[in-house]
């Protein structure tokens, strides 16, 4: 165990959260030999199987509560689902106990380089294509933070050589102090989430947080035509790298001639015609943009980012194809969780659609997304907290053919009953799924199966 790792040894760590980020720190923090306490405001009876889960790695538990007595702990971990505006957290800034995110427990454990993606929409469908990109060119990697994969469960298996390839979401990059990743990139900056930040300003500061410890030796990659995110470049140490998809670039990443280049330091590269992205829409392109710049910041040759564009078939509950069932087309986008989001789910639509949304009420306006109904949607089939709201912003919008159910099974029988042969049908939520699943991959897959059920129905 080296000298980094020791730091932890008998130490009184209190992990707040027992999600999937929660219960990695817990397995690696007990393997450290540190003395683990995990709470949760939820109850074991709430908690169910994942007290069990933990179980292994836990010296004690605080459930249906929170601890009060903050001196005991040396060190506060969070788990990205709790605020980081708790009362817990102001008392233990009070008693001067350190409080950090599992991504920078990941960092200080990690012996790798960290490439960081954030941005409202296409992080995750960008840190995976950057993933498979550096599959294809056999670098070292893990992908892995809000896509899924906690950035601590990989982090003391990496070696000098590995580089992180981590998503990172505003509420991982809130708990940071000294992560620093190499690469960062801000994919684009649109209203999310300001149920927990309260506004914009919190909501970007949050973001531009990635950038925070980098320094003139490392890269930032930036949206050119994003004013939010280009923004950000005045408070940058790193060197800037931008993309855009609307006009080409003197030095960055972008299209031209329906090609995409990069122009970094006077060479001028082709990597791949626009043709060769297997993953459609305008969103995907952007996604791909990011994700080449990553790559050839990295060293890798644009043949391995060329043969991956050429195979990625896209992230589940992305736009992910479902099935066909007598001549109807279902999509599950449960990924999409915001209303920008959805509009690029929408864009991607080459046939009359009705869909289904609605969920957990993130503080989100839904006028633009309601404006862009009357032009693409043919019905919408809402359920979740959300859905008299996105009726009203519907009816503004002069759009009227919505319909209001209790649940997920309801929803696919309305939508394909609304349907005719010929018409895709959408699952995409443009909202959070916690008023009714525990994550959008539940959601997903409880769509799917709804879907499941009708193709056997139909077949027999």
């Amino acid at each position: 165990m080296n000298a980094n790792m020791k730091q932890f040894e008998q130490k009184h760590i209190l992990i707040v959260g027992m999600a999937k980020s929660g219960i990695a720190a817990a397995s690696v923090l007990k393997k450290l030999q540190a003395r683990v306490t995990i709470t949760d405001l939820k109850t074991s009876e709430k908690l169910g199987a994942l007290v069990d889960e933990a179980a292994p790695f836990a010296d004690d538990f605080i459930l249906g509560s929170m601890p009060e007595d903050i001196d005991a702990y040396d060190l506060i971990v969070m788990s990205p689902g709790v605020p980081m505006a708790i009362a817990l957290v102001q008392k233990a800034k009070e008693n001067h106990v350190e409080v950090i995110g599992e991504i920078e427990l990941a960092y200080r454990l990690c012996k790798g380089s960290f490439i960081g993606i954030t941005g409202t929409n296409g992080k995750t469908t960008t840190t995976a294509l950057t993933g498979e990109i550096f599959e294809a060119a056999h670098r070292d990697h893990f992908v892995v933070g809000n896509i899924g994969l906690p950035a601590v469960s990989k982090a003391l298996a990496a070696t000098a050589d590995t580089l992180m390839v981590t998503e990172l979401s505003s509420f991982q990059l809130e708990s940071i102090h000294t992560f620093k990743p190499h690469i960062a990139a801000v994919i684009n900056i649109t209203p999310d989430h300001l149920n927990r930040h309260k506004t914009m300003a919190n909501y970007i500061a949050a973001k531009a947080r990635i950038f925070e410890n980098q320094s003139s030796e490392d890269f930032a990659v930036l949206n050119a035509d994003d004013p939010l995110v280009s923004a950000l470049a005045q408070q940058i140490k790193a060197k800037v790298v931008y993309f855009s998809l609307d006009r080409v670039l003197e030095e960055g990443v972008f299209i031209e001639d329906d090609a995409f280049i990069i122009s970094i330091d006077g060479i001028r590269t082709k990597i791949a015609d626009v043709s060769d992205l297997m993953i459609p829409g305008r969103h995907n392109r952007q996604n791909a943009l990011v994700a080449m710049a990553i790559a050839f910041l990295s060293g890798i040759a644009p043949e391995a980012m060329r043969e991956t564009l050429k195979t990625f078939k896209g992230v589940e509950h992305r736009i992910a194809y479902v099935s066909t069932v007598n001549d109807r087309v279902f999509y599950n986008d449960s990924k999409g969780t915001n209303p920008d989001s959805t509009l690029c789910a929408i864009a991607a639509m080459t046939r009359p659609t009705v869909m289904i949304a609605g969920g957990m009420d993130k503080g989100s306006s839904f006028e633009l997304l309601a404006e862009a109904l009357p032009e693409r949607i043919k019905a919408l089939v809402l359920l979740g907290e959300t859905r008299e709201k996105i009726t009203a912003a519907a009816e503004r919008a002069g759009f009227d053919n919505c319909y209001l159910v209790e649940n997920m099974e309801a929803a696919v029988e309305k939508a394909y009953e609304l349907s005719a042969p010929g018409d895709a049908i959408l699952l995409s939520p443009a909202c959070a799924s916690w008023d009714m699943y525990p994550n959008f991959e539940a959601r997903g897959l409880h769509f799917k199966a709804c879907v499941k059920s009708i193709e056997i129905r139909w077949l027999t």
